[in-house]
């Protein structure tokens, strides 16, 4: 049913992390497959990289400042701040963001990741997984939460080529979901083979299906995925940002996958 690849980590340190480390929540019915606590003093290299600097709204103010980051009381938090001064680099701001591209992917699964913000005019941080294979959009793009400004409420979104040709509503690519924006909430997905359904705190909110007469344009979801935790700021869909509301960002507690025992019978 699944395709793993654990890069850098041998195969019986992969069976260790199946079995489940303390503190890590057990699901029934599901086994853990990778996760990350961040309760070390620093973030796991063998787990993540910064993201870099790019063209797209998402990363075009990414940056490697130590500022952006920290890993304090268990918690990631990956930080928007004003670039000041700004002698060296033009960006306005300066933002934080990780993935595991090269590092961990994986298909089919349950996604869970606990995390809060503080919401800004022009905050736009994500939780979010990229194809690693087939590049953008034909390798597709599962956003598993998105969050504007000042909302209360959450972007949870699927995007393909088929989507991206005009394709949204034939099955609906995308949904919103209330939440506590001041409390930690938790966002992921049950990801089969014929579907994707997307949570908000333990709830479906969104079912993607796959649609077989469509052709493989509207699934890509066969291959494997990675993450990438971003804080942005500003932007064509956010718009601009008050520089008085900065530093904010993100706190990520913890992120669990797990995918359902292997049948060896």
């Amino acid at each position: 049913m699944s395709a793993i690849r654990l890069h850098g980590l041998t195969a019986v340190l992969g069976w260790l992390l199946l079995a489940g480390p303390a503190g890590a929540q057990e699901i029934p019915g599901w086994n853990l497959l990778w996760h990350d606590e961040f309760d070390g003093p620093e973030l796991d290299p063998e787990k993540w990289s910064h993201c870099k600097r790019g063209p797209s709204d998402w990363n075009n103010t990414m940056s490697d400042d130590a500022r952006c980051f920290a890993l304090k009381n268990g918690r990631l938090q990956l930080r928007g701040l004003v670039n000041d001064p700004a002698d060296k680099d033009a960006a306005p701001f300066l933002t934080g963001g990780v993935t595991t591209r090269g590092k961990f992917d994986f298909t089919y699964g349950k996604v869970v990741i606990r995390a809060r913000f503080k919401s800004a005019k022009g905050a736009w941080p994500a939780l979010w997984m990229l194809g690693s294979e087939g590049g953008w959009p034909d390798g597709g793009e599962i956003d598993l939460m998105e969050h504007l400004n000042f909302d209360d409420k959450v972007y949870q979104t699927v995007h393909s080529a088929y989507t991206q040709a005009g394709h949204k509503q034939d099955p609906p690519a995308s949904s919103t979901s209330p939440i506590d924006r001041d409390a930690f909430n938790t966002y992921g997905m049950e990801w089969y083979e014929d579907r994707l359904e997307l949570t908000c705190n333990g709830k479906t909110t969104m079912t993607y299906p796959r649609r077989p007469e469509k052709g493989a344009v509207q699934w890509p979801f066969d291959g494997p995925f990675c993450f990438i935790l971003s804080m942005q700021v500003g932007g064509k869909w956010v718009g601009e940002a008050d520089p008085g509301d900065y530093p904010a960002g993100m706190e990520i507690d913890w992120i669990r996958v797990y995918q359902k025992p292997r049948d060896d019978s």
